[in-house]
């Protein structure tokens, strides 16, 4: 209700004593007031810039500020909004025009050349005995499940490896590397048996004291792992292997790490976690100097571009659905993307998706504005003479998940996207925003940042239909989602389709003006030792406390067999 105005007419007299009372009531009141907006701004939401935020609602109907009455007044942001729609969050955690994501890639760019100049193995692998056995290593260990989640343990290691200066070792399983048949690893990594050898060349245990060990760190075995309370520059151990970083979250707890050395040197890499529109395309960059197609899949994806790259690419997670309203939502996506690029001519979307059924219904929408490009693996094998070695067969247990499709096709696929020259959208039937589409993403606008023209301008959107909006996007859940981070209760509820503009840094902690966190990983983060408000706030002296309170928890593996000096009884 608008507070009740004061009706015109008559002043009656009024006693000195009451006036007196009167005016320090008020007084007070504004003193109460003028506290309470400065504690609402710095802890609760801010609201967003109307300049952009105007923009936001290009494909979604507007939405009344209606207060959830499981949302408390510290919910509700300054504009009287108590909760936002996923468009508006989108503008909070990518919203052009205010930060420059390029520039602080290409700095992440430069540091990540400068890195592996120092600490790769063309170097490292030449040094004097004396030196290399001081040397330090990381390890990224993988296996062949999902490729985005087995890929992002790569990319961590490759992350801690520039933190802590220390070499990358990419492991083998029995001789061979993850994905090996589809992905070539850069030369600048070691492999575990390469370093063994150069560890008994160089005689490092009997000369210099140092036995050949792995210390691991286990991210998802809360109560041991160390990632925030242990300063990783101190040990001493020759390898560090950071285990369980199935997504982008893992390596980035190393942002509320409560030594100033470790949190300056991951936000050197991943950017001020609340400057959100300004971080910096970090596993793209990565990925940009660590991995690339192998050359039977590179034939695959010239084979199917035929020398011009998709502007636009649309990834459907389907998982053997085809709702309507998942590809409706999709196409008004695209048809956003097309409107953010501002391409004039006929345009080019590339189509990639785990269920190939849904592929020639969502061709037929596109195709009314735009070409369509779909990699046709049974026409390719058959035409093309072609043939790429590697497990040919999909796993029926789980074609569900990773589609019906042979694996090698997701390679191509996946490479084929990464050719997108303005835009990504993910669009899905359950989860938007799978690891597979982030690092579409992430690779795509790192093949286009640093070009002429600047591709400061490539855009990243997610496609969410009305289903999945219901309860907000509490349906859009677990750590290596994008929209987890904004999932709690400031999503609002009852929202039409979404086309959202989507980080391609993914969030891992709730440091926005529209983040929440679902009830969920509040009690996790506490088994982090780590108190979170419901609006997403961490409780750094409970962190401290916690920290002092713990040792640090070593869990170690030899890789050689220690060496036990003859000399000693």
């Amino acid at each position: 209700m608008p507070p009740a105005r004061w009706r015109s007419g008559a002043r009656s007299p009024v006693p000195p004593r009451l006036l007196q009372r009167a005016l320090l009531v008020a007084v007070f009141s504004a003193a109460a007031l003028t506290l309470l907006i400065l504690l609402q701004h710095h802890h609760g939401p801010k609201p967003p810039n109307p300049s952009t935020a105007s923009g936001a609602r290009t494909f979604s109907d507007s939405l009344p500020a209606e207060r959830d009455p499981g949302v408390g007044d510290s919910a509700v942001a300054d504009d009287g909004a108590a909760c936002a729609t996923v468009e508006r969050m989108g503008e909070e955690a990518a919203g052009a025009g205010r930060g420059s994501p390029e520039r602080a890639s290409l700095r992440v760019r430069e540091m990540i050349r400068r890195h592996f100049e120092l600490q790769g193995a063309e170097r490292v692998r030449m040094l004097p005995a004396n030196e290399f056995c001081k040397q330090g290593f990381v390890l990224g260990k993988a296996s062949e499940a999902g490729f985005g989640n087995e890929m992002y343990k790569i990319l961590t290691a490759g992350a801690l490896s520039v933190m802590l200066n220390r070499s990358l070792i990419i492991g083998q399983t029995r001789g061979l590397y993850p994905f090996g048949e589809y992905i070539s690893y850069t030369n600048q990594s070691f492999t575990i048996h390469e370093i063994k050898h150069l560890w008994r060349k160089h005689h490092c245990a009997r000369t210099y004291g140092r036995d050949l060990n792995i210390r691991v760190d286990i991210f998802e075995n809360p109560p041991e792992t160390n990632v925030l309370c242990s300063d990783w520059n101190s040990w001493k151990d020759p390898i560090i292997w950071f285990d369980g970083t199935t997504d982008a979250v893992g390596i980035q707890f190393v942002l509320k790490n409560v030594h100033p050395r470790m949190k300056a040197a991951a936000s050197a890499l991943f950017g001020l976690p609340d400057s959100l529109d300004a971080r910096p395309n970090t596993f793209g960059e990565l990925m940009r100097a660590i991995i690339s197609p192998s050359s039977t899949v590179q034939a695959a994806v010239n084979w199917a571009l035929k020398g011009v790259n998709p502007d636009i690419v649309l990834h459907m997670r389907m998982m053997a659905n085809r709702p309507v309203r998942a590809r409706k939502a999709a196409v008004l996506c695209i048809k956003r993307a097309l409107q953010i690029c501002n391409i004039k001519r006929t345009p080019r979307v590339a189509l990639v998706s785990d269920t190939p059924g849904s592929v020639k219904e969502i061709m037929s929408d596109i195709s009314e504005f735009a070409e369509v490009l779909y990699f046709d693996y049974k026409l390719f094998t058959k035409t093309s003479g072609l043939e790429i070695v590697g497990n040919d067969k999909p796993l029926d247990f789980r074609s569900r998940d990773w589609g019906s499709a042979p694996r090698w096709v997701a390679f191509v696929d996946f490479f084929l996207a990464a050719q997108a020259k303005y835009a990504v959208v993910t669009g899905a039937h359950r989860r938007v925003g799978t690891t597979y589409a982030q690092l579409i993403a992430a690779l795509a606008a790192a093949n286009i940042h640093g070009q002429e023209p600047s591709g400061a301008n490539f855009t990243f959107l997610s496609s969410i239909h009305s289903n999945l909006l219901v309860d907000g996007l509490s349906t859009q859940v677990g750590w290596g989602h994008i929209w987890n981070r904004y999932a709690g209760p400031l999503s609002c509820q009852r929202q039409p389709h979404q086309c959202a503009l989507t980080p391609l840094l993914p969030p891992a902690w709730w440091d926005g003006q529209w983040q929440s966190p679902i009830p969920r990983d509040v009690r996790r983060l506490l088994e982090y030792g780590v108190r979170l408000s419901n609006m997403g706030e961490v409780d750094e002296k409970h962190l401290v406390s916690h920290c002092r309170s713990r040792k640090d928890h070593v869990k170690r593996y030899h890789v050689l067999p220690p060496y036990k000096n003859p000399g000693r009884t």
